[in-house]
């Protein structure tokens, strides 16, 4: 993460079927990337492999990855949390919360510097005057107080995996500490502190350490590029050097190759191919924050910010998708306490690009409260899922909210029949459902919702029925109706956020869609469409979402977190 910002779907790991585990309540002349297909290619092996755009499981079903961030590679080199909880209890939240995978993040010197990888977890953190996270740490996990760091690092993993956790393992930068600044030393091969032998030493012996861990699958070779040196020519000769070197060393792990610009930016790969020995693993991962682009989203108009950002994605990193290659989001994130505009419009726009796309994710953070970070000890985490002192979950509307996008809305394996659109509503991750004519419209459960159909006449349909959805008049709610060739029934996406649904009435006037404070679908004037700043036009935002009806599991345990007092302080007997 950029230190530039402000201060049953069950996953099986140790049998051969895989089900994923989601929850209910994110110079070459060619024009594409490839993995070079030729007779020194060797066959695709491990738990997890690419075809196309998508990440499947040994027989052929879509795995989508639904993380979150742990971090591990501040001075400490222990993973955050193990004087607040114990490890066991930590893992097994992250399992409750629907995630099925974690990046953990880890410095290279952890494995390249003897001294470092066996110094104690204790002396580690005595060193540093931590005595208060040594107590609390002897308290919750005294079977890893006095491992070897790396064995400490070792046991996280292994916990992850006796809970049916994925593990990917983020090199995140060389000497531990927090990450990243433009001219840190660490940003780019060559710097002081990135030395690219000794970086491709650490992953060899990072991926030799966990081959055969069934869990982890898949190394991101190196957290966001960046810095005055980064250049176009070194990215291609390192980054191939570290693939080969990982998939050598571990031929079962997917291999994740970041972007330059803090991991903004693919779109040097556009027209020039990454060339591999082998085949079936190769993922590309990006970063994106609300502070990627300063205060615009504060700033301006969210519509036009949205449609601006948005297009800028798809130029730079998106369009690896419709090249057939599968795209990682690995971090993105904002402030859980609410109280942020630029992070509050960011999200709002953001995730209805992950549900559109469908993509690939890992949430920034995890982490509540950090052992010591940038001097400071027990620093809060404000973009942590849990609160500082990791007992409960910081916003659970929040957790509600990026519920639906743990679970794939397309792939292969996933639709059953034919597909057909959702009506996704970014704001609170909830999809526009009805339970009959007679009923209004309605916010539900994405896996609840009715099947769409977005006619060439721009009318909202329901599949198999003559029901389309119809504007009444300002403020009341929308309906449900057989006659669908008026302008009522015609829903043209407007604004440049495009995520506007608007209505004209035969009096002239235009409507969109918005919800009411009881979640109901009702028609309101339409918001923000010009050069206005103030305005928060996030109720009125949907998007149409390509899906159909899902084959996996949806079986809950966030129910529990109507309190979040019992998420975390009974886990040890789940």
């Amino acid at each position: 993460m950029g230190r530039w910002r402000p201060s049953t779907l069950v996953f099986t790991i140790l049998s051969a079927p895989i089900i994923i585990i989601i929850a209910l309540l994110s110079s070459g002349g060619t024009t594409t990337v490839e993995d070079v297909d030729n007779d020194h290619t060797m066959a695709v092996t491990g738990l997890l492999h690419t075809d196309s755009r998508w990440i499947l499981n040994q027989g052929g079903q879509r795995v989508k990855l639904a993380c979150v961030n742990w971090v591990s590679h501040l001075e400490v080199a222990v993973a955050e949390g193990l004087s607040k909880k114990p490890v066991d209890a930590i893992s097994k939240g992250i399992k409750s919360m629907g995630f099925n995978c974690v990046r953990l993040t880890w410095p290279t010197l952890l494995a390249t510097n003897d001294s470092l990888a066996s110094l104690s977890v204790r002396r580690s953190f005595q060193s540093l005057g931590l005595l208060e996270s040594v107590a609390g740490v002897q308290t919750n996990n005294p079977s890893i107080i006095d491992l070897p760091l790396i064995q400490a690092f070792q046991a996280v993993v292994k916990s992850l995996g006796d809970n049916d956790v994925m593990v990917i393992l983020d090199n995140h930068l060389t000497n531990p500490g927090w990450c990243c600044g433009y001219s840190d030393g660490n940003g780019f091969f060559g710097d002081k502190f990135f030395n690219p032998d000794q970086w491709i030493f650490g992953l060899t012996k990072m991926a030799t350490l966990f081959n055969g861990v069934t869990n982890v699958v898949g190394m991101s070779l190196r957290n966001e590029l960046r810095g005055p040196k980064q250049n176009v020519n070194d990215w291609y000769k390192y980054m191939v050097k570290g693939a080969e070197a990982v998939h050598a060393a571990n031929p079962d792990v997917l291999v994740i190759l970041s972007g330059i610009n803090f991991d903004t930016s693919l779109s040097f790969i556009r027209d020039r191919p990454v060339s591999l020995t082998f085949k079936g693993k190769l993922v590309f991962e990006v970063h994106r924050y609300g502070f990627t682009d300063g205060g615009a989203w504060a700033d301006g108009n969210p519509n036009q910010v949205c449609g601006k950002v948005t297009a800028d994605i798809k130029q730079t990193s998106t369009f690896l998708v419709d090249q057939g290659w599968p795209l990682f989001v690995s971090e993105f994130g904002g402030d859980l306490r609410g109280t942020n505009v630029n992070d509050n419009r960011y999200l709002n726009c953001f995730l209805a690009l992950v549900a559109e796309l469908d993509l690939d994710w890992a949430y920034w953070t995890l982490v509540g409260s950090y052992y010591f970070r940038e001097g400071v000890i027990g620093m809060e985490e404000f973009y942590g899922l849990l609160t500082w002192d990791w007992t409960q979950v910081r916003s659970t509307s929040f957790l509600n909210r990026i519920s639906a996008l743990q679970i794939p809305f397309r792939g292969p394996g996933i639709i059953e029949g034919s597909a057909y659109k959702l009506i996704f509503h970014p704001l609170t991750g909830l999809c526009v459902i009805s339970k009959s004519q007679l009923t209004s419209l309605t916010l539900g459960p994405c896996s609840s919702s009715d099947a769409w159909t977005y006619t060439p006449q721009k009318t909202l349909l329901i599949n198999n029925t003559n029901f389309c959805i119809h504007a009444e008049q300002e403020g009341k709610p929308a309906t449900l109706s057989i006659t669908c060739s008026d302008a009522n029934s015609k829903w043209e996406m407007i604004s440049d956020s495009n995520m506007h649904l608007s209505s004209k009435l035969s009096d002239g006037s235009n409507l969109c869609l918005d919800v009411d404070d009881n979640n109901i679908i009702v028609t309101t004037a339409c918001k923000c469409l010009n050069q206005d700043k103030t305005c928060d036009p996030a109720s009125q935002w949907f998007k149409l979402i390509d899906s159909g009806r899902r084959s996996i599991s949806t079986t809950s345990t966030l129910s529990m977190l109507n309190s979040p007092d019992i998420l975390w302080q009974p886990l040890s007997s789940i």
